[in-house]
């Protein structure tokens, strides 16, 4: 086994320990793969607990599906995730990147069930990072409609929502799309907070249009996300920058929500959730 390939099947199995000790996954959920050469990726197995995975549980496939290389006794008997094209259509569509992180994240979930879009203006290190996280139309887990839910989305964005199914994450490594899994998931949290609270909040166009700066500088601007954040959040595109639109630029008026308003909120909130 070859150096790089030990150390991406350690970084694997690692991710994998990360998602279930934070409740991004449970049981047999999840997914994690890696691009480990030209035509050759090396993906979790179907059936076993992402949390107590081995290195040698792993599984390489060339870019049709089928397995390929020597087989271990720890994964003779193995098959590829069932998700195995949702990944193989990631690595199609974004040459890019080199790992891919499918989870099933809970507040994320509930968030699409509920109808509440990720695709919002409220975190700064979320649009800096990730920039806009949509939400796939539904298709069934592990299905031709999976993998067909993602494939424009995908080209455009590294974190999406999987209508009541998780999320997909991608990155220059297995580390990197699970951080943007962690990002995807305190967004979710916060926004669901803010649900509670009846509150909605986002940054106005001019903040947002100086952290659309900072992910250009980054390196991190991805085609085709200068139109979404104007319709999203008023910040549209012009030449080479980006600028709120005047109906946003002049809306400058507070929140009508009081102090007294949110106080009464939140004691609401701590009751239901606690008991007074």
């Amino acid at each position: 086994m070859q150096t790089n390939e030990y150390h991406l099947r350690r970084e694997m199995v690692r991710v994998g320990q990360l998602m279930y000790e934070k409740g991004l996954i449970c049981a047999s959920d999840g997914n994690i793969s890696a691009r480990l050469a030209p035509g050759r990726v090396l993906i979790t197995p179907s059936g076993l607990h992402k949390g107590f995975l081995e290195p040698d549980h792993l599984l390489i496939v060339d870019e049709s599906g089928s397995r390929i290389g020597p087989a271990t006794a720890a994964n003779r008997r193995l098959k590829p995730t069932s998700e195995l094209p949702m990944h193989l259509e990631a690595y199609h569509r974004r040459p890019d990147i080199a790992a891919v992180v499918h989870a099933h994240p809970p507040i994320t979930v509930a968030m699409s069930i509920a109808g509440i879009s990720m695709a919002d203006c409220l975190l700064p290190e979320a649009i800096v990072s990730l920039g806009m996280i949509p939400t796939t139309q539904y298709a069934t887990p592990s299905s031709e409609e999976n993998m067909l839910a993602i494939r424009e989305l995908i080209r455009e964005h590294d974190a999406l929502v999987l209508q009541r199914h998780g999320s997909l994450t991608v990155g220059d490594s297995p580390m990197q799309a699970f951080m943007r899994l962690e990002t995807v998931e305190q967004n979710a949290r916060i926004a669901f907070m803010l649900a509670q609270l009846g509150l909605r909040n986002p940054l106005s166009p001019n903040e947002v249009a100086k952290l659309l700066e900072q992910r250009r500088k980054l390196g991190l601007a991805r085609p085709g996300e200068s139109d979404e954040f104007c319709l999203v959040c008023g910040v549209c595109h012009s030449g080479s920058t980006h600028a709120p639109t005047m109906k946003a630029a002049t809306a400058t008026s507070p929140p009508t929500t009081n102090p007294d308003e949110i106080r009464a909120l939140v004691a609401q909130v701590v009751h239901q959730t606690l008991g007074k």
